[in-house]
């Protein structure tokens, strides 16, 4: 972090913060390597909170030269015009990911909005705050998708793809994550939004020791996979993605389709493309969505990659 990037940072962050978004959305995206010096570093708008990522430890200096230009951005005009009442940097590179608020009273969490669906946040306490929010077209596009399908949602997490789902007009949303504590953060965010829970499934299970659970709950309709690149004892992209792959015509209905996806910047969407080729033949490749404007990579390979696929 050179001086002419933070002056440079400051200066996007002063542009974006006199126009925010009344929803949640991502203001800065280093990690697109678009701006050199910057890699490590994001900015979300949490609706009056903005929240600075660093990846990479910087040097001391470095990250003292950061803190006092971002304190200076609080105190220019763009930054009152927005409304933001809270400052916080989060330390990801730590195992903890320390969040430090440098201005605002410390909060447990906050509510948020995302096309229009609400979602409860975790704020300094978790490495991630409880929504991805590059992923804000695939939530949508099941939204669009839902209407009458039944879907199962694997690797759920705190069920994003559920609320959009219901929200969609579902009929039925299958929610399996093995982390308990984040389906309870899902049941709360269909709550938030006055969703009829009896429509809502939430299993707490490792997904490769509940195949015969899943099964006697469908077939479905709409199947998401989004799994973590790594989870330690349970998934590993590699060598894993490949098992839920081969089990999707046994899964699906005659008409069901699946968004599949993938977050890894050394993982192409040759993975997917030729994994589901080999290991379910009778799903064809439709399309890739988009990822939303503010998530721009100098390599689009790198970025999130969510493919649609459908029996033909």
């Amino acid at each position: 972090m050179t001086p002419d990037a933070l002056g440079f940072l400051q200066q996007h962050l002063t542009q974006a913060l006199a126009s925010v978004p009344d929803e949640v959305r991502r203001l800065f995206h280093g990690r697109g390597r678009r701006w050199p010096g910057l890699e490590q570093i994001t900015v979300d708008w949490l609706q009056g909170r903005v929240l600075v990522a660093l990846f990479r430890e910087p040097l001391p200096e470095q990250l003292a030269a950061l803190e006092r230009m971002l304190l200076e951005l609080t105190r220019s005009q763009a930054w009152h015009i927005s409304g933001a009442h809270a400052l916080l940097v989060q330390q990801r590179y730590r195992p903890d990911s320390t969040t430090r608020w440098l201005l605002g009273d410390e909060e447990q969490g906050c509510q948020v909005r995302e096309d229009g669906l609400a979602f409860r946040l975790d704020l300094g306490r978790n490495q991630n705050i409880g929504l991805f929010l590059d992923m804000r077209y695939g939530r949508r596009w099941v939204r669009e998708q839902a209407a009458g399908r039944r879907v199962l949602n694997l690797f759920a997490y705190t069920c994003g793809f559920s609320v959009a789902a219901i929200a969609g007009g579902a009929e039925q949303v299958v929610n399996l994550d093995m982390a308990r504590a984040a389906l309870a953060r899902g049941r709360e965010n269909h709550r938030l939004n006055d969703h009829d829970l009896s429509r809502v499934s939430f299993l707490g299970h490792e997904l490769f020791r509940s195949w015969g659970k899943v099964n006697r709950l469908g077939p479905y309709d709409l199947i998401i996979i989004d799994p973590p690149s790594f989870q330690k004892g349970s998934f590993a992209l590699g060598k894993d993605y490949q098992k839920i792959l081969r089990r999707l015509p046994e899964l699906l209905s005659e008409q069901g389709q699946v968004l599949a996806c993938v977050n890894d910047p050394a993982t192409a969407t040759s993975f997917l493309i030729e994994g589901m080729a080999q290991e379910a033949p009778e799903l064809q490749f439709c399309q890739r969505l988009d990822n939303p404007p503010e998530f721009e990579d100098i390599d689009p390979e790198a970025g999130l990659k969510v493919l649609v696929f459908a029996r033909h």
